[in-house]
């Protein structure tokens, strides 16, 4: 179990809740010494080969300017502690994970542009492989014992390929979610003018039908260069705001899975297969 007292951080949203109502001093800790939060929220970005630096550099540039726009600050608000964890998690293979950002917690402006200060000024890198399974795996376990206590756990996967290394994808999925965790997703599509031997064109099917899942799960295509930020900026405002969303949901929006697979989710391994042979 990723976090085996679930109920605790829900009870200690309401009790913030109720005493904000109330008038009374918001409690600086969850039960069991961790420190309550909104939500936790791990982003698990893609850097292999595939990715390259114009596609790096957008990927960042959607987090820096997500995490310090008015709406994300203002969604952040709408909770009832007004703050989250984060951590920053760049992925390529299997066995290849390095945190970029350690969990820090967003609880205004201040603290959301030294976060984005940071990611700026972090050092690229690209590596073999994609593996989104073991994106996911790496990203539940950094929410054991991270000192953190909320009722809302969510990885949120960007990338422009499916997964050909480790273990079958849905694995990874399933298992997340039967641990209470939600899987958001933001597929790269057609950024490059051409498609290498492992990359498929329908990759934002793909993310909907073998990698998001979770309560109120959803997955943004993102198509340009130009639509990368707003893409990345409304995608995190739903996922913290702690209400509805005013205003009309962008088409690029996808919130459900298809009900019967409209893709194979080992399509991935199956390519890899055909052009390398293992």
């Amino acid at each position: 179990m990723v976090r085996s007292d679930r109920t605790a951080g829900q009870a200690a949203a309401i009790l913030c809740a109720l005493a904000l109502w109330g008038g009374a001093a918001l409690p600086a800790q969850a039960r069991g010494g961790a420190v309550a939060v909104d939500a936790e929220l791990v982003f698990a970005v893609d850097i292999s080969y595939s990715m390259d630096r114009v596609e790096q550099e957008m990927q960042r540039d959607g987090y820096v300017q997500a995490l310090t726009s008015p709406d994300f600050l203002n969604a952040l608000k709408s909770n009832a502690l007004g703050k989250i964890a984060v951590a920053y998690m760049q992925w390529a293979s299997y066995s290849d994970q390095d945190v970029v950002i350690e969990w820090t917690v967003i609880d205004g402006p201040e603290s959301a542009a030294a976060v984005a200060r940071k990611l700026k000024n972090a050092p690229y890198r690209r590596a073999q492989r994609t593996s989104i399974s073991g994106a996911i795996d790496a990203a539940v376990r950094m929410f054991e014992g991270n000192g953190f206590d909320s009722s809302r756990l969510i990885i949120d996967v960007s990338g422009d390929g499916p997964n050909n290394n480790g273990r079958i994808v849905t694995q990874a999925r399933d298992e997340a979610l039967a641990q209470g965790v939600t899987i958001n997703g933001l597929p790269l599509v057609g950024i490059r003018e051409w498609l290498g031997p492992a990359d498929i064109k329908d990759l934002d099917v793909y993310y909907e039908d073998c990698v998001i899942g979770g309560p109120e799960a959803f997955s943004v295509t993102v198509r340009d260069t130009r639509s990368f930020v707003e893409a990345t900026r409304s995608k995190l405002v739903r996922e913290i705001a702690s209400g509805p969303v005013i205003g009309p949901e962008p088409s690029l929006f996808s919130r459900t899975q298809a009900k019967e697979p409209r893709i194979s989710c080992t399509i991935g391994e199956s390519l890899w297969r055909q052009r390398w042979g293992n």
